[in-house]
C-alpha cells in the first residue's frame, strides 16, 4: 500500500543561496533561422540571437523557490499515489514474462511518443527490438535498429538506472546519444554541451512571428543547471512524484541544449517517478499521455513561464496527465492478460516463426484488416506461403474469415475464453 500524504501548509517554498547574477555580453545577431515543425503539425522557429525580453519567471531573484497552493492539488495527488499502488499491485499479480512484456510495451509506447511531441516518428519495430535487446528479452519479431533510433532508446532507457545520480557528464551523454551525426535533421548542432546561443520559440510567418518563449541566457545556462541537479540530487523533502512535475517545468524553463530538451526532460521526468515507485519497470507511459494532451501542455507552460512562482496551475495539470495516464494503463493490462490466456491455450499448439509473428500483432492491437499480401510483407515471405500459414489456422481454429466477404478474404482471431 502506497502512502498518501497529507499537506497541511497552504503552500510550500523551496530557499537557497542566492545564485551570482552574470549579465551576458551583448552580441551581433546570427542570421541563422531553423524552421521546424512541432506534434500539432504547426511550423516554428529556433532564432539563435540575442534579443532582451521581459516577465519570464527565470527573470525574478530566486526564481526556483517554486511556491504551490497544497489544497488546491491534494485530491489529485492523492488519487495519482492511489493508482500507482493499485497497477504495481496487478502487474505483481502477472507472471514474470507478461511483467516482461508490460514493460516492453510501455517503454517502447514512451520512445516512440517522445519522439512524436517533437514531430519525429520512429519505427515502433525497431525501437521494440532495441529495447528488448538491451533488457535481455527474447521475443519473437526482434528487427534491426538504426543508429539513431538505438541513440534515442540508449536515453530513454534512463529509468532502468534510475537509482544512479543525475550528472552533467551523464546528461551530455544523453544529448550525444540523441544526436549521434551532430545534425538535428539537415542543421548541425552543438552536441554533448551545454548551447552558446541564444534561443527563442516563435511561431507564425516570416515578418508575422509570434514569440512563445525565450530560454535563459547562454552565460546563465551552466549556474542554472548546477543549481538544478543539486537540487535533483540532494532534495529529499517533496515527495517524488510531486520532483518529477517541478524537475520537468525547472529544466524546460532553463532549455540548456540546442535541441532535444523536450526529450531530456520527459527522460528525467521517468526517472523520478521510477524513483516514486522503488522500480524501475514501467507499466504506463507519461509521453504517450503528453501527446494526447500536447496543446494543453503547451498552453499551460506557456502560462506558467510567465508566473512569478506560483507553479500550482503546471503541478495541477502534471498530476491530472499522469493520473489519465495510469488509467489508460487498464486497457493495456487487459490485453497483456488476454495475450497471456491465448498462449497459455495454445502452448502445445504447432506454431511457426511467421505465424508467432502475427499472431503476436494481432493480440497487441493489430490496424487493420488482415490479407494475405499483408501476412506476405509483415513475415517477409511469398504469397503462397502466407496463404498456407493462414490456412494452417483456419483449420486449427484459431482463424477465422471476417463475414464481409469481397475480393481479398480477410482475416481475424476467433473469440477465445481468457479463463
Amino acid at each position: 500500500m502506497v502512502k498518501i500524504a497529507i499537506f497541511a501548509k497552504p503552500e510550500n517554498r523551496f530557499r537557497r543561496p542566492q545564485k551570482p547574477q552574470i549579465s551576458p555580453t551583448p552580441h551581433a545577431a546570427k542570421k541563422q533561422v531553423i524552421r521546424r515543425k512541432n506534434a500539432a503539425n504547426n511550423a516554428y522557429i529556433y532564432r539563435k540571437y540575442f534579443q532582451p525580453m521581459a516577465n519570464y519567471i527565470y527573470e525574478y531573484e530566486n526564481w526556483t523557490d517554486f511556491t504551490w497552493q497544497y489544497q488546491d492539488i491534494n485530491l489529485v495527488f492523492g488519487e495519482v499515489r492511489y493508482l500507482q499502488g493499485k497497477i504495481i499491485g496487478q502487474m505483481n499479480a502477472l507472471g514474470f514474462s507478461e511483467k516482461e512484456e508490460a514493460t516492453l510495451r510501455t517503454l517502447t509506447l514512451d520512445v516512440v511518443k517522445s519522439s512524436e511531441i517533437e514531430g519525429e516518428l520512429l519505427n515502433y519495430d525497431q525501437v521494440r527490438s532495441s529495447i528488448a535487446r538491451r533488457l535481455g528479452i527474447n521475443t519473437a519479431g526482434l528487427v534491426p535498429s538504426s543508429r539513431h533510433i538505438e541513440g534515442v532508446v540508449e536515453m530513454m532507457l534512463a529509468t532502468q538506472r534510475h537509482t544512479l545520480p543525475l550528472t552533467e557528464e551523464r546528461l551530455f551523454g544523453w544529448h550525444a546519444a540523441l544526436f549521434p551525426t551532430g545534425y538535428s535533421g539537415p542543421y548541425k548542432i552543438e552536441v554533448g554541451q551545454y548551447r552558446t546561443s541564444d534561443i527563442q520559440v516563435v511561431s507564425g510567418a516570416m515578418g508575422k512571428e509570434k514569440v512563445h518563449y525565450e530560454a535563459v541566457k547562454p552565460a546563465m545556462v551552466k549556474v542554472e543547471m548546477d543549481q538544478f541537479l543539486d537540487w535533483f540530487n540532494n532534495e529529499n523533502r517533496v515527495d517524488p512524484v510531486l520532483k518529477a512535475a517541478i524537475a520537468h517545468f525547472w529544466f524546460i524553463i532553463i532549455h540548456p541544449f540546442d535541441d532535444g530538451n523536450g526529450r531530456i526532460g520527459r527522460a528525467i521526468t521517468d526517472m523520478l517517478l521510477a524513483r516514486s515507485e522503488g522500480s524501475g519497470e514501467r507499466f504506463y507511459s507519461m509521453s504517450s499521455q503528453i501527446l494526447a494532451e500536447r496543446k494543453r501542455y503547451y498552453a499551460v507552460l506557456q502560462k506558467v513561464q510567465h508566473s512569478t512562482g506560483d507553479i500550482t496551475e503546471w503541478l495541477d495539470w502534471f498530476l491530472h496527465c499522469l493520473k489519465n495516464a495510469m488509467l489508460a494503463t487498464e486497457g493495456t493490462t487487459q490485453k497483456i492478460l488476454c495475450k497471456a490466456a491465448f498462449w497459455k491455450i495454445h502452448e502445445h499448439t504447432a506454431i511457426n516463426e511467421r505465424q508467432r509473428l502475427i499472431l503476436n500483432k494481432l493480440l497487441d492491437g493489430f490496424e487493420g484488416k488482415l490479407q494475405t499480401s499483408k501476412w506476405a510483407k509483415i513475415a517477409k515471405t511469398s504469397s503462397d506461403t502466407a496463404l498456407r500459414d493462414i490456412k494452417d489456422l483456419v483449420e486449427k481454429g484459431i482463424l477465422q474469415q471476417t463475414p464481409e466477404g469481397g475480393r481479398n478474404a480477410n482475416y481475424e482471431l476467433v473469440e477465445f475464453n481468457m479463463l
